[in-house]
């Protein structure tokens, strides 16, 4: 897993989009990009609507999605 992906282009802050996990430098949630992508969107496209998402914003996006996906959580 490439965490300094990960790291360098998705962030978590509770004052923008109530904490949820955002490309940096916007308000642009993983959701949302993932959900451009299930829409048939390519990197290209959302880099067209979006200029501040590239393709390395929609890569670490993805890689958080997976990694997110990966954690298993125990129920005590």
């Amino acid at each position: 897993m490439d965490t300094a992906t990960i790291t360098a282009y998705i962030e978590l802050n509770p004052q923008v989009r109530f904490g949820k996990p955002v490309v940096k430098g916007t308000r642009t949630t993983v959701a949302e990009v993932l959900e451009m992508l299930a829409n048939d969107m390519s990197a290209a496209d959302i880099q067209e609507d979006f200029p501040a998402i590239g393709p390395a914003q929609v890569r670490a996006c993805l890689l958080y999605a997976a990694y997110k996906e990966s954690v298993v959580l125990l129920a005590a």
